[in-house]
């Protein structure tokens, strides 16, 4: 169950807040679709969030735009840097785009091409440093002392979770019979928001994160009861390698999060399979592992929802994944 009680939230993002970053992005973000699927593996059909219809193809443009629009003139005149494996940094770009700024983004080495790609091509400069989320936090904090610039952090900030929070409001707007939300986890800003937003409106509703079982930081953080640094990461979920969650993430995961998941890699990969088969979606690696942990809990209850939080994959790749 989640652990936190009414004292405890009284700090953390409110659903004022999440209301006022829905007006404000709006002009910005499209409101996704709940789809409902189904098979013989899921012998009650679920939905999906379609997170992956955003412009840029992931639910970070959320918490960059409602970030970024609210600068004032001076960081808007010196423009913004952020670090990201790849969809937050896109995330930024577009919407700095969008607002009339500059934008730099810096992302590892091993970033994917087509996140790369998609970066630059909303007018972002991108520098590489290293491979670890810690690298090019780093690097960005550099930069930003070097030339002035605004840091927008991927997910431990206020903004940031109030914008993914929309994703969460949505979804009990949209289903009335809601009984779990089951949310992919790197940083940890997506599962703050959607869970500060349903536990607000919906507090029997599980909330249940799931991480790859080779990138499991929030879960290692909260059953030692305290963020906890891991010494490496890995899995196909590039988008999910985060070392260590954020403060204020990991207090809203203690506070309003029943529930941590691993997915393994074989899991991940038969779920970027099933929604192709069953959907008809192409979904990166990150954006399936939601699915991944529905279809491997077997049968499900009536009113569960998986986020399919981003579909920026390499062509090649996804090709394997559905071969």
């Amino acid at each position: 169950m989640a652990q936190g009680s009414g004292k405890d939230t009284e700090s953390l993002v409110t659903l004022d807040e999440i209301r006022a970053a829905a007006e404000r992005i709006r002009p910005a973000v499209a409101q996704t679709p709940l789809l409902r699927v189904g098979d013989g593996r899921t012998p009650r059909p679920f939905h999906l969030k379609c997170e992956h219809f955003q412009p840029m193809g992931a639910f970070k443009l959320r918490g960059a735009y409602n970030l970024l629009s609210q600068l004032g003139s001076d960081a808007r005149a010196a423009g913004v840097i952020t670090y990201s494996s790849g969809n937050h940094g896109q995330a930024v770009a577009l919407s700095a785009q969008r607002l009339g700024m500059r934008a730099v983004v810096v992302m590892p080495e091993t970033a994917p091409r087509v996140k790369v790609d998609g970066t630059r091509k909303y007018g972002a400069e991108v520098i590489f440093a290293g491979r670890t989320s810690d690298d090019r936090r780093l690097r960005a904090e550099a930069e930003a002392a070097a030339h002035g610039y605004a840091v927008v952090p991927p997910f431990d900030h206020r903004e940031i979770i109030a914008g993914a929070g929309t994703v969460g409001l949505e979804i009990c707007e949209a289903l009335d019979e809601l009984t779990a939300v089951f949310v992919p986890v790197g940083g940890g800003g997506l599962l703050s928001g959607v869970a500060a937003a349903v536990k607000r409106l919906r507090p029997g509703v599980a909330v249940i994160g799931v991480e790859p079982a080779g990138a499991a930081s929030m879960g290692t953080s909260r059953a030692a009861g305290t963020p906890v640094r891991l010494p490496s990461t890995a899995s196909i979920a590039d988008g999910l390698l985060t070392l260590r969650p954020g403060d204020l993430t990991f207090a809203h995961a203690q506070a309003f999060v029943d529930e941590m998941m691993t997915v393994t890699d074989d899991e991940i990969r038969s779920a970027v399979k099933w929604l192709h088969r069953e959907a008809g979606l192409m979904v990166e690696p990150s954006g399936a592992a939601a699915t991944a942990a529905v279809l491997a809990s077997g049968p499900v209850r009536d009113g569960v929802v998986a986020i399919v939080s981003g579909g920026n994959v390499e062509a090649e790749d996804f090709a394997k994944y559905t071969a």
